[in-house]
């Protein structure tokens, strides 16, 4: 890739980090990636898939696998505190994760099949909304504008600090753990502090079922599936000194590498805070938000995705375990062959997720040429016809 190419998807990637929205309301994301996407003269491009997603399609009329590929557009509501002269115009949002750079690098990918062409089959690519919160990739699969498709292969990276700049992070089976958050709420009757036996406290419930909670993948699960529970948030009552409390809110992130596991945990996790509530006289209510599944990688999309790495004389590393954190692209591996692999941002770079983190603008140019490696072992070139 040349110096003037290289500028330009640097120019694309702070623009759409300036541009940072949340899960669901991606529309100005939409408006700018649809403008360029036009330029590269799609076969078509489907709009408004899960919401704000987009779908372009690149067609060479000849038979073929269908290849997609897919990127997130949403950004974190974690506030832009930096003095960046591309810091995002929403002070409440952020792109801490770095999907500003997936999408450059997916407008990257859209330029090279619009110059190359395709000598068989189709490329597909997608950009994504709602990652963050779960949703994003259920909906697109759900969506009537997507459902009408055969895919043969799918496809998606993540940049990851703490690997080294431009290596590829990929290994065959569970890639990425399951994740779901459990919402509990308690609900019980208020009294006056001096006479808490004339009301019902979910004060006893809330506590045994926080530490509980953290116990359960003990018993609720096998040592190799390595689930875990973690207790993010708790409410319980107000700052009234005369009150006793009548209601409580207990919210934890329950995690597992098997779908199998999960629903063990799950299951388990429900009846353990039912089982609470109904001990001390209360009104129990389970709600379950952010569910992702566990991706699985498949073992001839690694195999893809290390030849297309070793092809630009890249490192490629097998992390040899299962990451902790989720991504939805496990929705697409569970229907469709695919794989994620991680493209190294740099071992000392910060974390996604993190105030001091910023897409890493000297990766661009590696992705772009991973998934142009992809596609071409794949389908070939307009050259290969």
């Amino acid at each position: 890739m040349d110096t003037e190419s290289i500028e330009g998807l640097i120019k694309l990637r702070r623009e759409l980090h300036a541009r940072a929205e949340l899960s669901g309301m991606e529309a100005d994301t939409a408006a700018y990636l649809r403008e360029a996407l036009s330029s590269t003269s799609p076969a078509e491009l489907r709009e408004g898939i899960a919401g704000n997603g987009l779908l372009a399609v690149y067609d060479s009329g000849q038979p073929g696998p269908t290849v997609l590929l897919r990127c997130d557009m949403d950004a974190l509501p974690i506030p832009e505190d930096t003095d960046l002269p591309y810091a995002s115009r929403d002070p409440g949002a952020s792109h801490r994760c770095g999907h500003d750079g997936h999408m450059a690098i997916m407008l990257g990918v859209a330029d090279f099949v619009a110059g190359s062409g395709l000598a068989r089959g189709r490329s597909l690519l997608l950009f994504q909304p709602s990652e963050e919160t779960g949703e994003g990739a259920a909906m697109v699969i759900s969506d009537q504008a997507f459902a009408d498709l055969e895919i043969d292969y799918a496809f998606a990276l993540h940049n990851m600090p703490g690997f080294p700049i431009n290596s590829v992070v990929v290994r065959a089976g569970a890639y990425a753990a399951a994740s779901r958050g459990l919402i509990v709420s308690y609900h019980g009757g208020f009294s006056h502090a001096a006479e808490p036996e004339k009301g019902t406290s979910p004060t006893p419930a809330a506590a045994f079922l926080m530490l509980e909670l953290g116990r359960l993948p003990q018993s609720a699960t096998a040592l190799e599936d390595n689930s875990k529970v973690t207790v993010i948030h708790a409410n319980l009552g107000s700052r009234a000194f005369g009150t006793s409390p009548g209601e409580a809110v207990v919210m934890a992130t329950l995690r597992s590498y098997t779908e199998e596991a999960m629903k063990r945990l799950a299951d388990r996790a429900v009846g353990l805070a039912e089982s609470l509530g109904d001990t001390y006289g209360l009104r129990t209510e389970t709600s379950w938000t952010e569910p992702f599944p566990a991706t699985i990688n498949d073992g001839e999309c690694v195999r893809i995705v290390e030849e297309a790495a070793s092809g630009m004389g890249l490192q490629v590393i097998n992390p040899g375990r299962t990451f902790p954190w989720s991504e939805d692209f496990g929705h697409f591996t569970a229907k469709f062959p695919g794989a994620l692999f991680g493209l190294g941002a740099g071992e000392d770079h910060p974390n996604v997720h993190s105030h001091r983190y910023d897409f890493p603008d000297r990766i661009l140019p590696t992705g772009v040429g991973i998934f142009e490696e992809i596609l071409q072992n794949l389908l070939g070139t307009g050259s290969d016809r």
